[in-house]
């Protein structure tokens, strides 16, 4: 009698596991419908919605990048959804500018078998999260971190964003031959991984074109008063002051720079790459010099018809955030049209054939170190907007 239950059990289970098995069959991320479609590029169609998660700073320090992040991301889906084929589900979360926070986004959004993950807006978030994405086989498109070191915590992990190795250099050089530096102070906020990469690559453009560094000055990320450390910078008659900073710090630094007569250039990193630096310091913000990886007067096809419904939709430009993230989606669609399939490992290795394609950023390639190239550029603020420095 045991035997036979035993015999009864055991093909009961078997038969569980084919149903199982069956079940999950073209469903690896994503889940509800098969994700593995017909025809190629333009022409695929999955039948299964393909989920995308985001995790990004909707409140806290970084709030003002991600809600840029957010609008951007929804014109994109609004836009694919329009292009038909791909059903993509949008999912975003907010990681609340905390690390920890991002932990738990990124474990939610893989537990609701999402097949991407974008995000999380800052590089402090992206360390900490990211190997849980890594472990669990979720790739995983960064959208704004710039540090060093965010690929290669693992081969899930690929970017869109250019690194600040990537863009400071050119900056430093074109700032260097504009405004003919000979000697600069520096800035940054030792608490921060992105600002504290961008201080390293700054100080080493630097030492490559010969411009003499007269003092580094550190601060705290939450700080808001620099007047203490602006005296000291403007006791040393630089030709420039160079900064790495996110936009809470940026706005009151250049204020107060020029509050106290301090009328060299200020040259930031990509945090200041905000509307808000000249919509918050206004006259303050003009002549301040930053490196960008994208910019509004970009005339490529895709990046005029971005502009166009951008504005149309929040009555108000984008800033490079909404552009990356934008151009995040297109990606996204891309890998996964490339062999149509919405599958974890198939979108990771789609993401291997991104070579040229057309965005707002221009054509974009990702290497095989899975950083994101193409081409910078260094703005100047001028009449409130961000112009390309000539």
């Amino acid at each position: 009698m045991r035997s036979r239950l035993t015999v009864i059990a055991a093909a009961a289970a078997a038969a569980a596991l084919v149903l199982a098995s069956c079940g999950t069959t073209g469903q690896t991320g994503g889940g509800g419908g098969n994700l593995t479609g017909e025809g190629t590029g333009d022409t695929c169609t999955i039948e299964g919605p393909v989920k995308i998660g985001a995790a990004l700073s909707l409140t806290g320090g970084a709030a003002s990048y991600g809600a840029s992040q957010q609008k951007g991301l929804d014109l994109a889906a609004e836009h694919l959804k329009q292009k038909g084929g791909v059903n993509y589900e949008l999912k975003v979360e907010d990681d609340a500018t905390d690390p920890r926070q991002g932990i738990t986004v990124f474990e939610k959004l893989i537990d609701d078998q999402v097949s991407v993950i974008i995000g999380p807006t800052l590089s402090n978030g992206a360390f900490q999260a990211q190997p849980i994405a890594q472990e669990e086989k979720v790739p995983v498109l960064a959208i704004s971190n710039t540090a060093e070191g965010i690929t290669a915590q693992g081969d899930y992990i690929f970017r869109d964003s250019l690194t600040e190795g990537q863009v400071i250099p050119q900056t430093i050089a074109t700032a260097k031959e504009q405004y003919d530096l000979k000697r600069v102070v520096v800035m940054y906020s030792n608490d921060d991984a992105f600002t504290e990469s961008g201080y390293k690559v700054f100080a080493s453009s630097l030492d490559q074109e010969g411009v003499e560094v007269a003092d580094t000055l550190t601060f705290s990320k939450a700080d808001t008063d620099f007047r203490a450390l602006l005296t000291e910078a403007k006791g040393l008659n630089p030709d420039a002051i160079v900064v790495s900073g996110l936009i809470e710090a940026a706005v009151p630094l250049v204020t107060q720079a020029r509050e106290l007569g301090i009328e060299v250039p200020i040259i930031g990193g990509n945090g200041f790459n905000n509307p808000a630096l000249m919509k918050q310091a206004g006259a303050a913000a003009e002549g301040v010099v930053v490196g960008a990886a994208w910019n509004s007067a970009s005339d490529n096809p895709e990046n005029t018809a971005f502009l166009q419904a951008f504005q149309g939709k929040y009555q108000a430009a984008p800033d490079q955030f909404a552009a990356q993230a934008y151009a995040g989606m297109t990606i996204i669609d891309a890998a996964v049209r490339s062999a149509c399939n919405g599958e974890r490992e198939a979108i990771k290795t789609g993401f291997g054939t991104i070579d040229d394609l057309p965005t707002v950023l221009g054509e974009v390639t990702l290497n095989d170190q899975r950083d994101a190239e193409h081409d910078a550029v260094v703005q100047v603020v001028k009449d409130g907007k961000f112009t390309v420095l000539e």
